[in-house]
């Protein structure tokens, strides 16, 4: 089973600069730290040589996983989006029932989610529970604090 995940232009070019950055600028950094060490003597004592190991199977280790999620990424054609229902890179605008407090939101890739910038993860429990709904229906999502219900007022591209 793979596990496609959907990006914005943006957030894929991210990805991608971050992956070549570890390849490019830490790769070298950890094999430079390994010869260092072990111009240092004697590697059956010698904790430094231990630690920068670790350090570069670590970072291959986030590199590898990198690349697999960068394998199943998938670019979302943002003019293609239909604005009738939530989906993915959907802007929604909301109205809290309780408390009658309106926001806008955006989702996401959970990789992209940025709470400060109205960015939400479709993954996340308001992502999902708002996926699908049409301007005029009520979302009721289960969070850890209980029942939100929120109002959809507006649904808009990204």
């Amino acid at each position: 089973m793979s596990n496609v995940s959907y990006y914005t232009k943006e957030g894929l070019q991210k990805l991608r600069d971050e992956v070549n950055y570890l390849k490019d600028v830490e790769r070298p950094k950890a094999s430079q730290a390994i010869g260092e060490a072990r111009d240092k003597g004697d590697l059956s004592e010698n904790a430094e040589y231990d630690a920068a190991k670790e350090a570069q199977g670590l970072l291959e280790m986030k590199i590898s996983k990198m690349e697999e999620i960068l394998s199943n990424a998938r670019l979302i054609d943002e003019s293609q989006l239909d604005t009738s229902k939530v989906l993915v890179l959907s802007t929604v605008k909301l109205k809290n029932q309780s408390n009658g407090m309106e926001m806008k939101y955006t989702l996401v890739a959970e990789s992209e989610a940025d709470l400060k910038t109205g960015k939400i993860s479709v993954s996340s429990p308001i992502g999902r529970g708002l996926l699908g709904k049409k301007v005029g229906e009520t979302a009721e999502i289960t969070v850890p604090n209980g029942t939100l219900k929120f109002d959809i007022l507006e649904i808009t591209r990204a």
